[in-house]
């Protein structure tokens, strides 16, 4: 499997005869030139994952790709005239890889503040996207794309959270609002399983995993 961080929670990845883009959002880039896509997913409507802006040229020049997205998003997409698949905890399909869905909640912000859909993705049974949530699944993660930063979250959550998640391989995402993430990573990396192998991809880097 091979993944490229595109800015903030946005990932592109290649596994077999896959070609997914997950959460292209406003803090994302390098996204918008991509064909060839399989599947794009979105996790929930907020802004940082969902550019409505440029995801309806990236829809156009991918007209093979099937756009999946949690149930609040799918119904901002088909306002905006975009066909999207709305999916919810227990769902799976195929975009060239396996695709089930788990979790149905963003995370909390603040009590007075509604709560949205939010969905899990977990990629070709190995790469798990969370979304804006921590919840702890009955799987077997192999790969994380671990939340770092957001106003719905504190470090020693996310820490907690990769430590109850035991993958074999994980790397930061959600670390847009920071002006310095390293000092966030190096305490995910210190306090993490002591087994599990920490990635930091830089912007557009490329890993295999």
């Amino acid at each position: 499997m091979q993944i490229t961080k595109l800015g903030h929670s946005c990932l592109h990845v290649v596994d077999g005869d896959a070609n997914l883009l997950v959460d292209p959002g406003v803090f994302s880039s390098g996204f918008e030139n991509l064909t060839g896509l399989t599947g794009i997913l979105i996790t929930h409507e907020h802004l940082d994952h969902l550019d409505l802006d440029r995801l309806p040229a990236l829809v156009a020049a991918n007209p093979q790709a099937g756009l999946y997205a949690d149930h609040g998003s799918a119904a901002t997409l088909r306002s905006a005239g975009l066909a999207a698949t709305a999916v919810a905890a227990g769902d799976s399909f195929d975009v060239g890889t396996p695709v089930t869905v788990h979790g149905d909640q963003h995370a909390v912000i603040y009590p007075e503040i509604p709560t949205i859909t939010n969905a899990s993705y977990l990629i070709g049974g190995r790469l798990l996207h969370p979304g804006d949530a921590l919840d702890v699944f009955d799987l077997d993660v192999e790969i994380l794309a671990l939340p770092t930063a957001a106003p719905w979250m504190a470090l020693k959550e996310s820490v907690d959270y990769y430590r109850a998640v035991m993958p074999k391989v994980a790397f930061p995402i959600h670390e847009g609002i920071l002006a310095n993430p390293a000092m966030f990573y190096g305490i995910q990396e210190k306090f993490g399983p002591a087994d599990a192998t920490w990635v930091v991809p830089t912007q557009g880097e490329s890993f295999e995993a």
